[in-house]
């Protein structure tokens, strides 16, 4: 195996990711190697990127829905074998003895490490992992179908969750993760609403083919009230907007890691034992449950193919939002 690798690095917050050859990283006990098949797009390293995100490692890979093989174990490592296919989420590694891992809330630990974060990601055609983070994945999706359900679907599996047996959802911000919740809810038998960028007609259509009732501008009333709401979009202004097209005894949960100043609103909105949360992160749990569900629907994630060197234009089209679904890259 070669010594060198391509990557995609950051090096400065707010700059372009620059083309490098890197050494390829070499493993500690409980370490594997995994040959990089393909990596998720998320909005999430748009934030890292843009600095909205404190403290990343730098230089950086960029990339958490990653799909590969492994390519070498490091000492200790049981439960998987060379050549196996594995996908690699945001979560990289915690610490297993603060209160939060203690308690089965491994997402809350105070010392994780998020991979294309702390933990140099996909961007690049290897990257290192904790082996105990790495999740089997299920043989019935292609590699650019399966690496968006790592972020974008684990994060709206788990935002689903927090809405309990809420009937009546509305999903605010219509992009990779909305995309993948309007399926596995339609397939539970709740009625989905869809709020999209206001005038984004493309988005709302593709959202009425993926079983959505209704889908319409994220400035338009609700027609009729939600049990619950999931905010997948950055701005924090949707959050009152959620709250007043939610009923009593509803729920609003924001399911992204950074959002805007949510502005002030009033009490009544939130009265009538209304809940406001947010989803921080993702368990091994969750990996494990959604990855069994996902063949069962089937869930089909609509993935956007970008090559290694385009990186940087994949993360500008999903700032913009000029594809629908997903953003893939696939290493050559």
């Amino acid at each position: 195996m070669t010594s060198t690798m391509r990557a995609l690095l950051l090096e400065a917050p707010k700059t372009p990711l620059r083309e490098r050859r890197i050494a390829v990283p070499r493993l500690a006990a409980g370490q594997m190697l995994v040959r990089v098949l393909c990596c998720g797009v998320c909005r999430t390293d748009l934030h890292v990127l843009d600095g909205e995100l404190a403290g990343p490692k730098l230089p950086l890979v960029l990339g958490h829905q990653i799909v590969g093989t492994v390519s070498e174990l490091g000492p200790g490592v049981a439960g998987f074998k060379l050549g196996q296919r594995v996908g690699v989420p945001w979560l990289g590694s915690t610490c297993g003895e603060c209160r939060y891992c203690l308690r089965e809330l491994e997402n809350l630990c105070d010392h994780a490490r998020f991979t294309g974060y702390q933990l140099d990601g996909g961007f690049a055609e290897y990257a290192r992992v904790d082996a105990r983070f790495a999740l089997p994945l299920p043989g019935s999706f292609a590699d650019i179908e399966v690496a968006p359900l790592l972020c974008a679907g684990l994060i709206g599996y788990r935002a689903l969750l927090q809405c309990g047996e809420a009937e009546r959802l509305g999903l605010f911000g219509f992009g990779s993760a909305a995309h993948i919740v309007a399926q596995v809810a339609s397939y539970q038998g709740r009625r989905v609403f869809a709020f999209t960028r206001p005038g984004d007609e493309a988005a709302q259509k593709f959202a009425l083919s993926l079983g959505a009732e209704w889908a319409g501008g994220s400035d338009q009333p609700a027609p009729t009230q939600l049990d619950a709401a999931l905010i997948f979009a950055s701005d924090g202004s949707l959050v009152p907007r959620a709250l007043r097209a939610t009923g009593k005894g509803g729920v609003v949960v924001c399911a992204g890691i950074h959002m805007s100043e949510v502005p002030a609103f009033p009490y009544d909105i939130l009265w009538g034992e209304r809940t406001l949360r947010s989803v921080a992160n993702l368990t091994r749990r969750d990996g494990i449950e959604f990855l069994e569900l996902a063949p069962r629907i089937p869930v089909r994630a609509q993935a956007h193919r970008y090559k290694l060197g385009e990186v940087n234009r994949a993360l500008e089209d999903l700032r913009e939002g000029r594809f629908r679904g997903s953003a893939v890259v696939t290493i050559d």
